[in-house]
């Protein structure tokens, strides 16, 4: 059974929840707001299951108050959000909507009231409709148009927010968006997916030196989806499978990151799909940063296959019974793995646990209570594996729940609940879980 407690982490560790401007906002069209691309995926027949939109969500636009005020029920000490491009800039530059970013004034000044540390995040995924169709990520000028969006937000907030967080998760924003297609703008094109990650971290590396220049004792850093890669079998061909898969999954983000260029391997594998690089662009991504962000949900069991895509590797889902309600395997020691791994290879800057959670179909009971003891004991198994980790002189700083809210779970709709207050959607009721009620106690110690 799980025995971490609080008292065990330093006293400077944050703990947090954390959210995104499109799953919980609503108010889509409100005070001058103007489409992303996922609201425009969102409208296309059959790309969101039930037809769901983000168009009210958790109507968080019109209810941050309550929502502040629940984040302060938590007991943790700071709150990780996402700013909506297409709320602050309509167009994705040009003038500014002074509405969409006075919104985000009384949310910082609210978190502030209530002794909540803001992180702020600039990009989780929401790109302006008008950048998507002057050619979108795979489009330079988009990295110059979020450095421009940097500074707007920058020169807004600075002077009450430190933490900034330039992007979340790439690979889903340029992989799964312009390979994949299962997300916005749900397109299929390698090179142009591989060119997209190349300019989201350009961007990233624009955006450091715009955030010191506006932000007085700002910490700055980007989230990575990172995943513990396992073989599927002994076999030489899994083993060599798994080190592709691996480079393109994390070596494609971290090795840029920390000054070693794109992995020669990953690049071979893609041939003519690799993307252009301007001379100068590994060094501006290389930028200094002050923190690692890392998201862990699950690990990937990798098996050699020729028809696999470009790193030529099939993903092999586990024998498990303990799973999340996505099917994903509960799998706390990957975490140690992962963190141990990343300190190994890249000695970087500390490390904050920018997501963790999962997503459990959970029911209303009889007594209108929400007891998700599946979620309790998830997220104490995985701070128990960051406390191994920490004792293993991984040097942590932070670990923030996804979510605080049910919410609009991207191409799942509303169909995945992963918070830890429910929402019920029809009504905007929160509630709440169990789950919710554990970390309060767990953080009062």
């Amino acid at each position: 059974m799980p025995r971490s407690t609080r008292a065990q982490f330093p006293d400077d560790f944050r703990w947090g929840v954390s959210t995104s401007a499109l799953q919980i906002e609503g108010g889509t069209d409100a005070d001058g707001r103007r489409p992303s691309v996922w609201d425009t995926f969102a409208a296309e027949p059959g790309r969101i299951r039930g037809g769901d939109t983000p168009a009210l969500a958790c109507d968080h636009y019109h209810r941050w108050k309550e929502d502040l005020d629940l984040v302060k029920a938590l007991c943790v000490g700071a709150y990780r959000f996402s700013v909506s491009w297409p709320r602050i800039l309509p167009t994705g530059t040009g003038a500014v909507n002074e509405a969409g970013l006075a919104f985000y004034d009384r949310l910082v000044d609210g978190l502030l009231e209530r002794g909540i540390e803001p992180w702020l995040t600039l990009y989780h995924w929401d790109l302006p409709q008008p950048l998507e169709d002057a050619g979108g990520w795979p489009h330079r000028d988009t990295a110059l148009a979020f450095a421009n969006f940097a500074d707007v937000v920058s020169r807004r907030l600075g002077d009450r927010v430190k933490r900034w967080i330039t992007h979340n998760e790439p690979w889903c924003s340029t992989i799964k968006g312009y390979y994949e297609g299962e997300f916005a703008p749900g397109k299929r094109d390698l090179a142009a997916a591989m060119q997209a990650t190349h300019h989201v971290l350009l961007s990233h590396g624009l955006a450091l030196p715009v955030l010191r220049a506006n932000v007085t004792d700002a910490r700055c850093g980007i989230a990575l989806s990172l995943h513990p890669i396992h073989t599927a079998s002994d076999s030489e061909a899994d083993r060599l499978a798994a080190i592709r898969h691996d480079g393109l999954r994390n070596r494609w983000f971290l090795d840029p990151l920390h000054g070693r260029g794109y992995p020669q391997d990953v690049l071979r594998e893609l041939g003519a799909a690799a993307p252009t690089i301007v001379d100068g662009d590994l060094a501006i991504i290389a930028g200094r940063t002050d923190f690692l962000g890392i998201n862990y949900y699950f690990r990937e069991i990798i098996a050699d296959d020729p028809q696999g895509g470009p790193m030529r590797s099939r993903v092999v889902e586990p024998e498990a019974t303990d799973v999340t309600g996505f099917g994903w395997e509960v799998y706390p020691e990957g975490l140690t793995e992962l963190l141990s791994r990343v300190k190994r290879d890249y000695q970087p800057v500390p490390i904050a646990i920018t997501e963790n959670g999962a997503t459990y179909p959970d029911v209303v009971g009889a007594d209108g209570k929400i007891h998700d003891e599946k979620r309790a004991v998830y997220i104490h198994r995985h701070i128990d594996a960051l406390r191994a980790a920490v004792d293993s002189g991984v040097d942590l700083t932070g670990y923030f729940v996804w979510s605080l809210l049910d919410n609009f779970e991207w191409a799942e709709g509303y169909s995945k609940r992963f918070g830890l207050v429910h929402v019920d959607f029809a009504t905007q009721k929160r509630t709440m879980k169990d789950s919710g009620r554990w970390l309060a106690n767990f953080l009062k110690g």
